[in-house]
């Protein structure tokens, strides 16, 4: 099961020594783990981590041109491509030439990639579900509070868009 793996991998990767609770290390360690863990979750019904979030755009906002969804999802255009490469091999989305414009691709997803979307929430309830085991409700709110200050804040630092960024300045303005 996916869970043993992730805890071998984590204690397998501590090297901070001394500064293990260092608030770095503990970005660190908690970023890796996430990624560890998600991409075996994904992995169990045949996707890499990042497509869910490709997939989720597209459930959200309908058909896409890939240079607005590489916007929406907040990755390069070239990461976009190559996304969207392993999704179409794989049956989930489909892209076509813009009629308006057909140097511009718009990406749909297929029947087949819509019944995949009960899967994805579960492997995201299941992923929330392990992040705040032990947490309460309220400590789980406070965390994800915080979590989104710290994101806003090196985004701004790494001069890199915050996918939140537009709704916070948004509320800000109206209020």
């Amino acid at each position: 099961m996916a869970e043993p793996l992730f805890d071998e991998r984590c204690e397998a990767t501590r090297e901070c020594g001394e500064y293990d609770a260092d608030l770095n290390c503990l970005m660190a360690y908690a970023a890796r783990g996430h990624r560890v863990l998600l991409a075996s979750l994904l992995g169990e019904i045949d996707l890499y981590p990042g497509q869910e979030r490709v997939l989720g755009a597209l459930w959200d906002n309908g058909p896409q041109s890939q240079n607005a969804l590489a916007k929406i999802v907040g990755i390069d255009v070239s990461t976009m491509t190559k996304t969207l490469q392993r999704l179409e091999r794989s049956g989930f989305v489909s892209r076509r030439p813009d009629p308006a414009n057909r140097r511009i691709s718009i990406v749909e997803i297929t029947p087949r990639g819509h019944t995949l979307r009960p899967e994805v929430d579960r492997v995201l309830a299941e992923m929330h579900r392990r992040m705040t085991r032990g947490l309460t409700e309220e400590q789980t709110k406070e965390l994800t509070s915080l979590l989104g200050v710290v994101r806003g804040n090196l985004c701004r630092e790494a001069g890199v868009r915050d996918p939140a960024g537009d709704q916070a300045l948004d509320a800000a303005r109206t209020g």
